[in-house]
């Protein structure tokens, strides 16, 4: 769980590759249920991320191992919400929680320097999605107004 079935064991960018691999099951559950089952797997992951990340950061005697994804895979998921059944926006909301977990604007900073064990770990992408997410349905909003000028 916390490598999310092993994308953070992948080499170099472990953080890209489980937010890339949070894509597809995102866009299963839209078409299951919606977005309101991809925002309650979003909050479900979140709460069980919590504690796989700090098993496998305890197990492994590390504070933010690079291996656990799962923390991406939660922020990824609550930035697709308002564009769950929109395939389309998939990417721009990829490269927007990326960005924004990169370059860890504050609070993200602070959350991930200050904010210890599995809560720590989870919380500082939340914090990141969430700017995704205001970027995200402003530029949505901008391009689909484009669309129907």
């Amino acid at each position: 769980m916390a490598t999310w079935l092993g994308s953070g064991l992948l080499p170099k960018i472990p953080g890209t590759w489980g937010s890339l691999a949070a894509l597809p099951f995102a866009a299963a559950l839209a078409w299951l249920g919606g977005p309101w089952l991809l925002a309650v797997a979003a909050v479900l992951v979140f709460l069980v991320g919590i504690w796989a990340s700090d098993v496998y950061a305890r197990r492994h005697n590390l504070e933010d191992p690079g291996a656990v994804v799962v923390d991406e895979v939660a922020g990824q998921w609550l930035t697709l919400v308002p564009v769950a059944l929109q395939l389309e926006y998939y990417l721009l909301a990829f490269v927007l929680f990326r960005v924004f977990d990169i370059l860890k604007p504050w609070p993200v900073s602070w959350a991930d320097r200050k904010l210890k064990g599995g809560f720590g770990i989870m919380v500082d992408d939340i914090f990141a999605a969430v700017y995704a997410l205001a970027v995200l349905i402003a530029a949505v909003w901008v391009l689909e107004s484009q669309i129907v000028s």
